[in-house]
């Protein structure tokens, strides 16, 4: 019924300036102004050619899971990018984290996760 269906995905903020910035300037996506001016939102276009929307909500709470997954050559060189602006790691009791807040465990990629200013989750991790 939908296999050919141009699906998307989308998620809240609390702040579609603070959005903006961050997943434009600090991410270096690019997103764009969609909406009207009763209800503004942004898409943001992932390297993959996809779309994500991203629409305020009021009583948003962030989500509690992955959201957005970026695959990456160099997860090292990635995570010090991110650093350098400005950009906190997560770090959760189940995983054991290196310096940089790199899970390396045996099967699985490599990953770090962080947020966005709305406090959902997002991770960068070794393709």
């Amino acid at each position: 019924m939908f296999g050919q269906s141009k699906a998307f995905s989308g998620f809240s903020v609390d702040d579609l300036d603070r959005a903006r910035q961050f997943y434009g300037d600090t991410l270096g996506l690019q997103v764009e102004d969609t909406g009207d001016a009763d209800m503004r939102m942004l898409t943001i276009k992932l390297g993959s050619g996809a779309s994500v929307f991203v629409y305020p909500k009021d009583n948003h709470t962030p989500a509690s899971f992955t959201i957005l997954n970026f695959p990456v050559d160099d997860i090292d060189a990635a995570v010090d990018e991110l650093a350098k602006r400005g950009v906190s790691f997560e770090r959760y009791a189940e995983f054991e984290h290196d310096a940089k807040g790199i899970v390396k465990a045996p099967g699985g990629p490599a990953i770090a996760w962080f947020t966005d200013p709305a406090g959902n989750v997002l991770a960068v991790l070794k393709e």
